[in-house]
């Protein structure tokens, strides 16, 4: 693996924590010239000196993703520097609660903004470099894509439309070499709930709670969500587009009791 990934060049959003941070590690450490993008100065100088420890090279952009103009911008600064990208991956992601009920419009676009425009747009403005390069992209979705769970309901949407997007991308774009798959999380102990307004109390009892949903009896590590990355984004998985990945500990098999 790390051989494939030497002289490559992997854009990861929301590289400053969580699922985002472990994929910007995980292709450093096998090689690849890495682009972190985020929005926390301080995260990006600290993640910028871990990428460079492993002797790998990296580009940090720090860019708010729910703005058209830091995104298009992101892109371009790393074709600039970088001279391409082979492999984009959209971990930046953001959550929050709400129900049909009192979800407001500025919550709901909010989450579309984050969840799945930025992504469309970077898709884009990436895509005559991966197509020259023979690239790829991988979506970090999530369960919540896939099956409906109550409390969260922009968010699931967004998910299911990532989903969506990764499916129809991918056969839009087979016939120029360039793949996309999704990868779909259940709960994965990050910053994200928290970020979304969760007490560290609510969360503490949310991932305990998981640990009765999931199957396999646990929740998940940003690292092991990382390693499926690597692999849909590596030569090994040069036959899979178009697939929407679940790694949740069995999460997405269960039904409501």
């Amino acid at each position: 693996m790390n051989q494939q990934f030497n002289n490559k060049v992997a854009f990861v959003t929301g590289a400053t924590s969580g699922i985002g941070q472990a994929c910007a590690m995980a292709f450093a450490t096998a090689g690849a010239k890495v682009v972190c993008v985020g929005r926390k100065e301080d995260a990006l100088k600290e993640l910028e000196q871990a990428i460079r420890d492993t002797g790998s090279e990296s580009l940090t952009v720090r860019a708010d993703l729910a703005h058209l103009e830091e995104t298009e911008r992101a892109v371009q600064h790393a074709i600039e520097v970088f001279g391409g990208i082979d492999v984009l991956v959209n971990a930046a992601g953001h959550i929050s609660s709400g129900t049909i009920e009192n979800t407001s419009l500025d919550a709901w676009d909010d989450m579309m903004n984050v969840n799945v425009r930025a992504a469309f747009v970077l898709m884009q403005k990436a895509l005559p470099s991966l197509i020259e390069r023979g690239g790829n992209i991988v979506n970090i979705s999530s369960v919540t894509g896939l099956r409906a769970f109550p409390g969260v309901l922009a968010y699931c949407v967004s998910k299911a439309a990532l989903d969506q997007l990764t499916r129809c991308a991918s056969l839009e774009l087979a016939g120029k070499g360039v793949r996309v798959n999704a990868v779909n999380p259940g709960v994965v102990v990050t910053q994200i709930h928290k970020r979304g307004g969760m007490s560290q109390e609510a969360y503490s009892a949310f991932l305990e709670h998981s640990k009765s949903t999931h199957p396999l009896g646990r929740t998940g590590r940003p690292e092991e969500i990382a390693s499926l990355v690597l692999f849909l984004a590596s030569d090994e998985a040069s036959w899979i587009t178009g697939a929407t990945y679940s790694i949740d500990g069995g999460r997405a098999q269960t039904c409501a009791r």
